[in-house]
């Protein structure tokens, strides 16, 4: 309802931007996607106080900023997808083709899977551990913003001008958000498991749990994205696989995760191994989705995905 508002506020005229209060204000993509930002701050902070004062009032708010937070940013991210095609009608594309837009569409999916966990386990005091991760996406989204100014719409690459991205992207940064998720999982059960914060905290059963579950998930869509992937390759570049640092690090991250699936499923691995496991994971995962990006060079250096 509030993408529909912005885009009929914006009649056509992407200069309404500046000039209607509710689009500059609240509702225009960039302000929309700050307001997420500043919540998700405020919601990590609230779910802290929360954790450590044993706060009820403390855990409903970071809930309901979370929430707040989400419907910001996926309102953002849909009127972002219009004010391309004000932009003009051949730089109009869907919002996830560049690091500025992906780092948003993280945050989304990795909040959105917390609050599935929140209301499945009925237990808000994870919250300050995952919003800690999301956090820390949201702070790069502002640094890659303000220092480089990513939130500017660009026209697609000839590369990303194909609907596999549409389906490929989207599969993958479930399995991102998923992975991200279970390693701050697994932070909270190594300190719960050392006696810190124990009595705050869920049973260490219900930690296993979350984490084992998240890994699954991401697991199984990392896997469809993966092949995704590779049918976008064979149609962009004529060979379903090249060895590139992109794709070198995506089977590293799918191997990773097999294996730990593999441990617990058949070798009856559990504890503080596999929680460990999950947050090396996160950091294998990190370099996948940023530092190939950002420090490799190959065919996919044109830093979107």
């Amino acid at each position: 309802m509030l993408s529909l508002t912005a885009i009929w506020l914006y009649q056509g005229d992407l200069a309404r931007a500046e000039q209607t209060f509710f689009l500059k204000y609240l509702i225009s993509s960039q302000t929309a996607i700050m307001w997420m930002s500043a919540l998700i701050f405020i919601a990590t902070g609230a779910y802290w106080l929360g954790l450590l004062a044993r706060s009820d009032f403390g855990d409903r708010t970071g809930t309901a900023l979370t929430w707040i937070a989400v419907v910001m940013g996926t309102t953002g991210l849909f009127v972002r997808w219009y004010e391309s095609y004000l932009v003009g009608p051949d730089v109009g594309h869907i919002p996830i083709s560049n690091l500025y837009e992906v780092f948003v569409l993280f945050s989304l999916m990795t909040a959105l899977l917390y609050l599935y966990y929140e209301l499945r386990y009925a237990t808000r005091k994870l919250g300050a551990f995952v919003l800690l991760v999301i956090s820390a996406a949201v702070a790069f989204l502002l640094w890659y913003t303000f220092t480089r100014g990513a939130h500017e719409i660009q026209p697609l690459i000839p590369a990303l001008q194909s609907y596999w991205m549409k389906v490929h992207v989207p599969t993958n940064f479930i399995g991102y958000g998923a992975f991200a998720l279970a390693a701050m999982v697994g932070s909270a059960y190594l300190l719960a498991e050392r006696g810190l914060l124990a009595s705050r905290l869920p049973a260490l059963r219900v930690l296993e749990d979350v984490m084992y579950k998240s890994i699954a998930i991401g697991f199984a869509f990392f896997t469809i994205a993966t092949i995704l992937g590779a049918l976008w390759a064979a149609e962009a570049w004529g060979t379903y696989w090249q060895w590139d640092p992109k794709e070198t690090w995506a089977l590293i991250v799918w191997l990773n995760y097999a294996t730990w699936l593999h441990m617990r499923l058949t070798k009856g691995l559990r504890g503080a191994l596999l929680a460990w496991w999950a947050v090396v994971g996160l950091l294998v995962t990190s370099f996948a989705f940023i530092g190939v990006n950002m420090f490799l060079s190959g065919l996919h250096s044109y830093g979107a995905l």
